[in-house]
């Protein structure tokens, strides 16, 4: 049961099981529950993030062992909280969602700050995507400033 209840939240749902692309329908998944949580008060928002966070680290380190394979490519948690933290406190709209989504899969595709993949455990797979999200969520919000 423990072994089903870890691959369900480290894969969100089962999305990184999904053939092509898999961090990509995670991060598609990130922006479905974004379209739940968006018109929550911030505070809640983020509350949310940082539970998911932690529970990422929980799961992901759990499948890593279970997949015997770090960062496995069904891990895809990681993707969903990124998404979610880039697109924190940015204004609603199609146009915000769509430029979230492309600039957190670009940073995440090139990992910027690869390094931090190389912290054991579920750490090291979520910072990762965790630092991507901070960085779109930044230029995003410089976006909306000019």
């Amino acid at each position: 049961m423990k072994k089903r209840a870890v691959m369900f939240i480290a894969t969100g749902g089962y999305a990184g099981y999904f053939p092509v692309a898999p961090g990509t329908v995670g991060s598609l998944v990130g922006v479905i529950l974004y379209l739940f949580l968006y018109r929550l008060y911030p505070l809640f928002y983020f509350i949310i993030i940082l539970h998911l966070f932690f529970l990422g680290v929980w799961s992901s380190g759990e499948a890593e062992n279970i997949l015997n394979k770090k960062d496995h490519h069904y891990i895809v948690i990681d993707e969903i909280v990124g998404l979610l933290l880039t697109m924190f406190l940015l204004p609603e709209g199609v146009w915000f969602i769509i430029g979230g989504f492309l600039l957190f899969r670009l940073l995440d595709i090139l990992k910027p700050f690869h390094q931090i993949e190389r912290m054991k455990g579920g750490f090291g797979v979520m910072l990762d995507d965790l630092v991507a999200g901070i960085i779109a969520n930044l230029i995003l919000q410089s976006f909306r400033l000019f």
